[in-house]
């Protein structure tokens, strides 16, 4: 972490000031417990980079790896690999610490009887409309169930009862004995267990009751001998009962949960639940979609760990929850990728050149550098012809004052080349655009020594029309057009994502390097932005998406040709 993250947060504070003192031994085991019932997004990557980095500042500090699965209609094993491969994605190990909420089904259920021979759990027969409106409601209490006396005898034979599977879903459940009077609505006899003939991915038909999720978790996470509990400000209100359930169950550890801001990116989908929606109703491309924030998302557009990993750093812990502007991420992405990113040429809508003076039958390879933040990369060569092919933004038959590339008359930069001049333009007969320009070089303008000697302002980017690489490119724009928290409950939310979110341009011109891209690899597309290469690649047919755009290229390319 960086200093200035340090400073800003309050729960490094709080642990390292538990270490100077001693508590816990001067330990510090931290865990990531995801559930098991969807993929990963950038909010809980924060969650990751917290956990794990806790761990690490203390050279014997430890962060599990906790699954808890809980709930055996939703979970799955294929989540479970997913959010491994995540985690490891991230930069973060969990030294063989891989546990899972389903490993102490039997703890559990044997804290439960505890507690019912205690006197604090009971076996509620109520239906679910019935406890809802026993409940009260924030401003009224609420009434305790008929069937709360019930005796620790008649409790214990029920509890088995349905343990053994001789009841249906609903039929009962184990609630604990707290407070229906509690203005904390969560201290409200909670349920603690739920009848649910339901087989889990992992324990088969073993069971048909399962704990609750406030139930299991501070119990999970005190069988492992968790020092600190570290969970999102949503369980603020939680902590009672999870500080209510470990003393009352008395296992041999109390952890200490403590609660920090989530992360909130303004116009990105942070719902699991609406991340599934999208993905079930087939609106994205799947999980992996690179529109959405999931991690596997994120993966395929191109984004890079440690780019992740300093953006959260970045933004340090907080105890009140605010929204982060995508630009920031984009932002960090960015100088991470400036650094790291072969630069290559690519047109993305293609203009063809005829440079007239240029001989017929040659070609020449020129020199182009590889990536100049990092000059240990080199040089590459690149093919020249008299046929090329230019953007079509970098040409203008009338143009304003201020545009500097190519026009009638109008001399340009080609990028590691020459200095060419437009002739003439050739148009369609029938819809009046321009098809082809043909333009006159200057031979005597090859380096950059000869270059500096005339006043030419702009330079642009081209692909050899003879050597070029097919390619499709998909550009990718917000997903929705307005911010959630700005939807009215009642519209259907779907309603509001952008249909222009997508772009795919299947006839761009790559340079020949780009022939057989490997998947994954990241370049940056000269003056266009930065893009990753797509697993749909096939040789001879990359396909690529657009990670993030440069900033202000067209103003950088105006004031510092040559300039990446």
């Amino acid at each position: 972490m960086t200093d200035s993250t340090a400073a800003s947060n309050f729960i490094r504070d709080i642990v390292l000031a538990d270490r100077a003192a001693g508590k816990n031994g001067g330990r510090v085991v931290t865990r990531f417990p995801p559930e098991p019932n969807g993929h990963l997004h950038i909010g809980h990557a924060k969650a990751i980079c917290l956990n794990f980095g806790l761990a690490q500042e203390d050279p014997e500090g430890i962060c599990h790896l906790r699954f808890d699965d809980t709930n055996p209609t939703t979970e799955d094993l294929s989540y479970v690999q997913s959010i491994e491969d995540d985690v490891r994605w991230l930069g973060f190990d969990w030294r063989g610490k891989l546990f899972f909420a389903s490993d102490y089904f039997e703890q559990l259920y044997g804290f439960a009887e505890r507690l019912i021979t205690k006197g604090l759990a009971y076996v509620d027969s109520l239906t679910a409309d019935e406890m809802r409106s026993y409940r009260g409601t924030l401003t009224e209490p609420g009434k305790n169930s008929p069937y709360r006396d019930r005796s620790a005898e008649d409790n214990l034979k029920l509890f088995r009862q349905m343990r053994a599977g001789e009841f249906p879903d609903g039929t009962h459940v184990l609630r604990a004995k707290i407070d229906m009077a509690s203005p904390n609505m969560n201290l409200r006899d909670p349920v603690l267990y739920r009848i649910r003939h339901a087989a889990h991915y992992r324990t088969g038909a073993d069971w048909c009751i399962y704990p609750a999720y406030d139930y299991a978790h501070p119990l999970s996470d005190a069988i492992e001998g968790i020092t600190h509990s570290i969970c999102t400000l949503e369980f603020e209100d939680h902590r009672p009962l999870y500080d209510w359930v470990v003393a009352e169950a008395e296992p041999r550890h109390r952890p200490q949960q403590i609660e920090f801001a989530r992360l909130n990116i303004e116009h990105a989908v942070m719902s699991k639940r609406k991340l599934l929606e999208l993905v079930e109703r087939k609106l994205v491309a799947g999980w992996d979609d690179p529109r959405l924030p999931t991690l596997k998302g994120f993966r395929r557009r191109g984004y890079t760990p440690d780019a992740i990993r300093a953006f959260c750093d970045h933004l340090g812990v907080a105890k009140r929850d605010a929204v982060v502007e995508m630009q920031l991420l984009e932002s960090f992405i960015r100088e991470d990728l400036n650094k790291r990113s072969q630069r290559v040429m690519a047109v993305l809508k293609p203009l063809k050149i005829v440079i007239e003076n240029y001989p017929a039958d040659e070609t020449e390879e020129l020199d182009a550098v590889n990536n100049p933040e990092d000059p240990s990369t080199g040089t590459r060569k690149v093919p020249f012809s008299k046929t090329l092919y230019i953007e079509q933004d970098d040409f203008l038959e009338e143009p304003p004052k201020e545009f500097f590339r190519l026009a009638p008359g109008r001399e340009v930069r080609l990028r590691y080349a020459y200095i060419i001049k437009c002739v003439r333009a050739v148009k369609d007969p029938v819809s009046g655009q321009v098809t082809e320009l043909h333009c006159t070089y200057d031979p005597e303008t090859k380096s950059g020594a000869a270059q500096a000697k005339r006043k030419v302002k702009a330079t642009i980017h081209w692909v050899s029309a003879a050597h070029a690489v097919k390619a499709d490119v998909r550009l990718y724009n917000p997903l929705l057009t307005t911010d959630l928290t700005e939807v009215p409950p009642d519209h259907d939310w779907t309603t509001y994502l952008n249909p222009q979110s997508l772009e795919v341009l299947s006839n761009c011109l790559v340079e020949p390097s780009l022939n057989k891209v490997v998947p994954g690899a990241k370049f940056q597309f000269e003056r266009l932005g930065y893009f990753c290469a797509d697993p749909d690649s096939m040789p001879g047919k990359p396909v690529f998406n657009r990670t993030v755009s440069l900033k202000d290229a067209w103003a950088r390319a105006a004031k510092r040709p040559g300039t990446t």
